[in-house]
């Protein structure tokens, strides 16, 4: 017996042992990927980009495009990538057109090559912005090419504005169009036995059907069929015009274009080209050759050139300091309620950059960017309620609307001098609503039973009880209290009866163009006519320099952001790893899907947020 508590003995401390060492060693790799992103920061930090005479602007966008760079914790990073959302390098959109105009008028620069092979999917309101500044770049005289081995969507949209479009042999062109779908969770909730209480106003307020439905609904069919025709009508209509081919070769029926496909044995990189998609065919040889004698050659044996990353960071501000500034306060992501990082619009956070403006004394008008699908209806009154205080002090508001300003992106906006939106702006959605779960069905399933005494009816109120009407009453008045509310706004600063803004409400989404018809903005224009326009209202005239209003990140929220991107890696293939890649995608949406109420936090649980809205 002795002896085999003597070998227990050895097991467990062969065990701890182990223990011991597993811990050191994680310490150790995580002790040296710190070293090491330190040692990154301060080499990379005193590196100043080296600018050859002459050469020409490689746009080599990695990642998506967006407003305003987010911060991301670690650990919030490292959960992406438990789940298989790897975060590329943001890149924001001023900075790329601020880029392009400096570029057009640099003799260093000769000319633009279009790499796009790694920009993600973009929304085509922030494509047509960077196109502007293609075509202000193409009026230089400077040769613009655009180069790939493949085309997406959006790739191949910035692609089109080139003078000439080279592709891979092997390559193609993809345009998919654009679409509306996600997953729908009503049958599942049953079979889970989860009840789903769903409070709402507007007969297109279609947020919470993945909720309650196993499809989409015929009112929302018939909403986004509209606003999709309307932007896959600009988009072909922006490429056929640059590649002077018929827009409507770009939609062909699927019996078409199978039959074109078979025309040329299968070949997509030829039917590219026969379609007017592409002008030339080449390896890479040969494309490098071409750019060789288009732009010189280098030491190392390719063209002369200068990437974007390179380029940008020696862009500086040319305004003079002026006395008479342009504040610039960009609310881009869901709207929550309180303090929030950057990559989501907190009420308080937003409020605090607007009520800054408003007590600068050299701060004389303020453009509001949005760029939002809405969220927490309490978050959206306290930034709507300082765009009055700033109205008040004098100080004009001209909001400009992004991809997206739609529910409460909508909300914030309302009340503002002048509300300028671009055609293909998605908008409206005015419409308000709540949404409760409770699991008792599935816990009297397994035996779990809720019971007690409380002093009000309202003290039993859970998920882990049924929902009494008297209280779903309770809330469904809210709700409409809310929307009344809602309408209210757009009545009172839009200048409509209560049954013109119902009729163009009832959480119904709209594009710019037809948001403009309905009374909603005041004017179609981008962010330079926003800037225009805020400069008119305050009678500034041209002296006036732009301040971009931000809570910046702090040295060590900036190192911790560098030092997760390389824990992640380690994180993601330990966790992420193991799942079928096939299955990866369906995983990342039913997660996105179900953690989307999580991440709201109205207090009075009201929400004005438009979930078939495309990405920002």
């Amino acid at each position: 017996m002795k002896m085999i508590f003597k070998g227990i003995g050895k097991i467990f401390r062969w065990i701890w042992k182990l223990i011991s060492f597993t811990r050191q060693l994680i310490i150790n790799l995580l002790f040296l990927i710190i070293i090491g992103a330190l040692f990154f920061v301060f080499s990379e930090s005193g590196k100043e980009p080296e600018l050859p005479e002459q050469a020409a602007l490689v746009l080599d966008l990695s990642g998506p495009i967006v407003e305003q760079r987010s911060y991301t914790s670690p650990l919030d990073s490292l959960t992406s990538s438990a789940f298989g959302n790897e975060q590329a390098q943001e890149n924001v959109l001023f900075d790329i057109v601020e880029t392009l105009r400096t570029a057009a008028t640099d003799e260093r620069i000769t000319g633009l090559v279009l790499n796009l092979r790694d920009m993600q999917e973009t929304n085509l309101t922030k494509l047509r912005y960077i196109a502007k500044a293609l075509e202000e770049f193409k009026l230089s005289g400077k040769p613009v090419y655009a180069i790939g081995d493949h085309y997406k969507q959006s790739q191949y949209y910035l692609s089109s504005y080139a003078d000439k479009i080279f592709m891979s042999p092997d390559g193609g062109v993809l345009l998919t169009g654009y679409g509306s779908y996600t997953l729908y969770y009503k049958s599942l909730f049953e079979k889970l036995n989860v009840n789903t209480h769903v409070f709402r106003v507007g007969t297109y307020k279609s947020f919470v059907e993945p909720y309650t439905l196993d499809g989409m609904s015929d009112q929302a069919r018939e909403a986004n069929t509209a606003w999709l025709n309307q932007l896959w009508g600009a988009y072909t209509s922006d490429v056929a015009s640059n590649r002077q081919i018929e827009a409507r070769s770009l939609t062909p029926e699927l019996d078409q274009f199978v039959a074109e496909l078979k025309s040329v044995d299968g070949d997509f990189a030829k039917l590219s080209q026969k379609m007017g998609l592409v002008d030339e065919l080449v390896s890479r040889p040969q494309l490098r050759q071409q750019l060789i004698e288009a732009f010189g050659e280098n030491d190392d044996h390719s063209f002369n050139q200068i990437s974007y990353y390179d380029y940008q960071p020696t862009v500086t501000d040319t305004q003079l300091p002026s006395d008479n500034q342009i504040a610039v306060v960009v609310a881009s992501g869901a709207i929550m309620d309180g303090s929030q990082q950057r990559g989501n619009v907190g009420g308080d956070t937003t409020a605090t950059l607007l009520r800054e403006a408003r007590l600068d004394d050299n701060v004389k008008s303020v453009i509001l960017r949005v760029d939002s699908p809405g969220g927490s209806a309490f978050a959206s009154e306290v930034i709507r309620n300082e765009v009055d205080a700033l109205k008040a002090a004098g100080k004009p508001v001209v909001v400009s609307m992004s991809s997206v300003a739609a529910s409460g992106g909508y909300w914030i906006s309302a009340s503002a001098d002048k509300i300028m939106a671009q055609p293909t702006t998605i908008t409206g959605s005015i419409g308000i609503f709540a949404i409760l779960t409770t699991f008792e069905k599935g816990l009297e399933k397994m035996g779990i039973y809720s019971d007690g005494v409380g002093t009000t009816p309202f003290s039993g109120v859970g998920v882990t009880r049924e929902l009494p009407e008297g209280i779903a009453e309770i809330f469904q008045l809210g709700i409409e209290n809310g929307y009344q509310r809602f309408i209210g706004l757009v009545s009172q600063y839009r200048d409509m009866t209560i049954e013109q803004a119902d009729s163009v409400a009832q959480g119904r989404v709209w594009t710019g163009q037809d948001a403009l018809a309905l009374g909603l903005v005041d004017e179609l224009g981008d962010f330079d006519d926003a800037i225009n326009s805020a400069a008119e209202l305050a009678m500034l005239g041209d002296d006036y320099e732009l301040r971009w209003m931000a809570k910046p990140l702090s040295t060590a929220e900036i190192f911790m952001q560098q030092f997760s991107s390389g824990a992640k890696v380690l994180f993601h293939q330990l966790v992420w790893g193991e799942l079928p890649e096939a299955m990866q995608p369906v995983t990342q949406k039913v997660v996105t899907d179900l953690s989307t109420l999580g991440n709201f936090n109205d207090p009075k649980g009201q929400y004005a947020f438009c979930i078939n809205c495309p990405d920002r």
